[in-house]
């Protein structure tokens, strides 16, 4: 199991929290300092079952220069979307985890924590 952090990010701790204190094995991938590749957001994507745009911070400021919010958000977009979030990783939603069955999920919750962590067996 993987999880894409900002440390910054409160939610980002309260998962890496839970995962301690269940004693769940997981590499930490700090993704601000670390940015994925256009290749790994397709695959965290098509792991995630959602496209890009569902996984952006349209308010962050780089995302409000950039006037993302107002993209299309049709499939011949979804490269354009990708660049974005690889070129300026502080746009990609937080924590990502990537469960060990295949799947992913975006651990804002404690529920999602726990799907991730059920799906990783």
């Amino acid at each position: 199991m993987e999880i894409w952090i900002n440390p910054a990010c409160s939610k980002c701790r309260s998962a890496l929290t839970l995962l301690d204190e269940e004693g769940v094995q997981h590499t930490v991938r700090r993704y601000l300092d670390d940015p994925p590749t256009e290749d790994e957001l397709r695959a965290v994507l098509d792991r995630l079952g959602l496209e890009p745009w569902d996984i952006t911070r349209t308010g962050e400021a780089i995302g409000k220069e950039l006037g993302i919010g107002d993209w299309p958000r049709e499939p011949g977009e979804r490269e354009r979307w990708i660049a974005a979030l690889s070129e300026h990783p502080k746009l990609i939603q937080r924590p990502i985890i990537t469960a060990d069955d295949g799947s992913a999920v975006v651990g804002r919750s404690e529920e999602a924590v726990r799907e991730a962590m059920r799906r990783s067996g």
